[in-house]
């Protein structure tokens, strides 16, 4: 009779094992393999109170959850005798302010290249910027982002300047 029970025993313990391992290897939050940003973004030149506007786009990872992203993006601006093509790599400290709001701090270098009254330049800058991130749905498919920076300019006169981009996040399974 006591060799019935260790049976049981054991047989009960390998199926609540089993069970409960299989609920824990399932995913409960699963992260986009990539966010893109797609928007606008108008700036202005401190130095010589010059505005500028273009298209923005960005291609945003997670190597490290909780503690690091890397954003990519392209933004060609244009002004009043003037194009500006920016280039910038961002390293961005998230935080979750909620399951529907992000919020990330990013710094970065960033090549520009100008066109101004046909003399071309190209330089290096840096760039600060806070990234808000709002997702309608708890799933994070698609949603909306606003992005104020500055930037400042190695070339051209050392150059600061400030902006902000926005418009949608597409999430990339």
């Amino acid at each position: 009779m006591r060799a019935r029970r260790v049976n049981t025993t054991n047989s009960l313990l390998i199926v609540s094992f089993l069970c409960s391992g299989s609920a824990v290897a399932q995913p409960v939050d699963k992260e986009p393999a990539a966010v893109v940003e797609l928007g606008g973004s108008p700036g202005w030149n401190l130095r010589d109170g010059g505005w500028s506007f273009g298209p923005t786009v960005a291609v945003e990872v997670t190597p490290v959850k909780n503690w690091l992203e890397l954003e990519t993006g392209v933004t060609p601006t244009f002004g009043h005798h003037s194009t500006e093509w920016d280039t910038d790599l961002l390293f961005k400290k998230p935080w979750d302010l909620s399951r529907k709001v992000e919020f990330m701090f990013g710094l970065g270098p960033e090549w520009v290249h100008a066109r101004e009254y046909s003399t071309t330049t190209n330089s290096v800058a840096g760039e600060a910027v806070l990234d808000f991130m709002f997702w309608p749905s708890a799933k994070h498919r698609f949603g909306w982002y606003l992005e104020p920076g500055c930037e400042y300019n190695l070339g051209r006169g050392h150059a600061w300047s400030v902006g902000i981009s926005g418009g949608l996040l597409i999430a990339i399974p």
